[in-house]
């Protein structure tokens, strides 16, 4: 998994928002990067739900959240639609960027690890955490790098 201190592996991918790309965002903006195991479950529910909660918070630290797991374009728009998500969700089918970031199966399942990343706007990892941390944790991560 990388470390704090890290520099964030670029990648480009298909979301709900259109396409992302990690290189465009450099300068401009922070990313929470959210590895999730899968959409609409109960415990990933929760985690995107506190985040959309949150959303005007990491919009006014100049943060834009993505979330990302191997499911397809059409079930991460389902998802999104379901519950609101201002943020997009990222497609990795393939799982090429969960690969880059060292992240994990659950027990060598099929599921990811539950992983998030902050990554400042030089493209520098901040924060990396296994869990569900409280967007709480996230902002105040993101206010002291400032």
């Amino acid at each position: 998994m990388l470390q704090v201190g890290q520099t964030a592996p670029l990648f480009s991918a298909e979301s709900t928002a259109g396409p992302i790309s990690l290189e465009s965002m450099r300068g401009q903006k922070n990313v929470v990067l959210i590895f999730y195991p899968g959409d609409d479950t109960p415990i990933c529910t929760k985690q995107l739900c506190a985040v959309r909660d949150n959303y005007a918070a990491f919009d006014a630290a100049e943060t834009i959240v993505l979330g990302i797991n191997p499911a397809s374009a059409a079930t991460h728009e389902a998802f999104a639609r379901k519950f609101g998500y201002p943020f997009p969700l990222i497609v990795d089918e393939a799982e090429d960027i969960r690969k880059k970031y060292g992240v994990g199966k659950i027990l060598g399942l099929f599921a990811q690890q539950r992983v998030v990343f902050i990554i400042d706007k030089t493209g520098t990892v901040i924060y990396a955490r296994k869990g569900n941390p409280s967007p709480n944790e996230l902002l105040a991560v993101i206010k002291g790098a400032r």
